[in-house]
């Protein structure tokens, strides 16, 4: 598997919704910022699970909205969620998150590898 393949078909053929992410790399790690405009962090959940990250979210209809007679609704509402493969090159003890103007900024950063050598005796 590649790190960060996104888990999901293409968003046109998935049942759930998704949402739109960019990835970039810098020397310390790696960055995620998710597009999640109208929602708090309490309706934002993150969780590693096998090496994959979900990043998970709700977007819920009002009540009052529910009230009118919309013409067209383009926003998605209902159960978001996009996961990505983490691979071993993430410290994942280290991971953080922040949510700022509607963009989810999650910073994984890059764990140290230690090359394993051992010295083996002839007989």
């Amino acid at each position: 598997m590649r790190m960060f393949d996104d888990i999901r078909s293409s968003a046109k053929t998935s049942s759930v919704p998704a949402f739109n992410v960019d990835i970039s790399e810098d020397e310390s790690g790696f960055h995620i910022d998710a597009e999640l405009p109208g929602l708090a962090k309490d309706e934002i959940a993150l969780n590693i699970e096998d090496d994959v990250l979900t990043i998970k979210a709700e977007r819920k209809q009002s009540s009052e909205e529910n009230k009118k007679a919309y013409l067209r609704i383009e926003r998605t509402y209902g159960c978001l969620q996009r996961k990505f493969n983490l691979g071993e090159t993430i410290d994942q003890e280290n991971i953080n998150a922040g949510l700022d103007n509607g963009i989810l900024h999650v910073t994984l950063p890059k764990a140290q590898i230690t090359k394993k050598a051992k010295e083996i005796s002839i007989n």
